[in-house]
């Protein structure tokens, strides 16, 4: 027989001790605002001001009119201007731009003579990205008040670099990198402290002659070979599977990957001296994880996001890895090109150890 009272007993001490875990009741309330956030604010497929060049070669009236008219769309924003296509090559490898706009030198002639006015060269690794720029392949000219008239053909060539097929695989295969590093290294990390304590091993950590640095540096290294093996069985199951190509030197990916495993196991040893459980260590790892998927260009293209959302993608580490990766991977980058992002990823280990290692020394006291 049920009895109401026992019932209602049990039900007031699970209520009263959900109240008095903050980290879980927080979970209630953020998860859904959270998502709710993410996918209605800064979710965007409509791709708005991508980052683009110029190479404009006629240096004439008609090549500043299109280029204005190229503006007005707000598909793209001219971020950059080069007086060769070599450049604008260079600069779309190195991620400053994700395409460019090559007006020739013979420009009035062209239109004169009702023929292709220009060329788009496009990042094609980021399908939505090359979606949005093949659309003003034949974008109209007419609502521009000039002697010469606009083609019936379309008004420019694309050319995709680095994916000229569009396969999402291309794209999916290397930032799928980025997430899985994200979940499982954060993950074993951010339970690292927190196991010592629950298992009773936290006094023993105490007395032994090791400071608070060099146990943290000997916490996150057993997991960097862990990374590099989801590493190598990611890029080369993605290389044999999906015929993902690998352009860049392996020697590059490896440092790369390397910083980005050795941020993400900071970042989780910090959450471990926050937590008390290893419940509360997995609950507060979501916090990151939901934004690392969704605000990083993993699923939906960072220069679709709000400027607030970027904001926020930009202090992730996943959004640098993934720059990273996609440009050593594909784009056949350096690291010294995407200095920007390996720079980052550098200084967020090294700030990450200092906090993590002086909150745990403070918690011994």
């Amino acid at each position: 027989m049920i009895s109401l009272p026992r019932l209602k007993a049990v039900m007031v001490k699970e209520l009263r001790q959900l109240a008095r875990d903050r980290i879980t009741f927080g979970m209630v309330v953020m998860i859904p605002l959270i998502q709710l956030l993410l996918f209605g604010y800064a979710i965007n497929t409509d791709i708005r001001h991508i980052p683009i060049a110029v190479v404009d070669q006629s240096q004439s009236t008609a090549g500043r009119v299109i280029t204005e008219s190229v503006k007005v769309t707000q598909v793209v924003e001219v971020t950059q201007r080069y007086a060769t296509v070599q450049e604008a090559e260079l600069a779309i490898k190195q991620g400053v731009v994700k395409a460019a706009l090559i007006l020739p030198h013979d420009l009035t002639q062209r239109m004169m003579q009702d023929r292709v006015l220009g060329q788009w060269i496009v990042d094609g690794s980021d399908t939505m990205i090359s979606a949005a720029i093949l659309a003003l392949q034949s974008m109209p000219l007419t609502d521009f008040d000039f002697d010469i008239r606009p083609p019936t053909v379309n008004t420019f060539e694309v050319v995709l670099y680095y994916n000229p097929t569009r396969r999402s695989a291309v794209n999916i295969v290397p930032g799928l990198l980025g997430v899985i590093l994200t979940m499982t290294m954060i993950l074993f990390t951010s339970t690292a402290i927190v196991r010592e304590r629950e298992r009773g091993n936290l006094e023993f950590l105490i007395t032994t002659p090791i400071t608070a640095m060099e146990l943290m540096i000997a916490k996150i290294v057993p997991y960097i070979f862990v990374g590099l093996v989801q590493v190598v069985i990611i890029l080369g199951l993605g290389h044999g599977i999906f015929d993902v190509p690998i352009n860049g030197s392996l020697a590059q990916i490896l440092a790369g990957t390397l910083l980005f495993i050795s941020a993400s196991l900071s970042l989780g040893l910090m959450i471990s001296t926050i937590a008390k459980t290893q419940l509360q260590a997995m609950q507060m790892t979501v916090f990151v994880l939901l934004p690392s998927i969704l605000l990083s260009g993993f699923m939906f293209p960072y220069e679709g996001m709000p400027v607030a959302a970027q904001w926020i993608s930009e202090t992730l580490p996943a959004t640098h890895f993934m720059r990273v990766i996609r440009g050593v991977v594909l784009r056949e980058a350096n690291l010294i090109d995407l200095w920007r992002d390996t720079l980052w990823l550098a200084c967020f280990t090294v700030v990450g150890l200092i906090i993590a290692s002086s909150r745990f020394k403070k918690n011994l006291d």
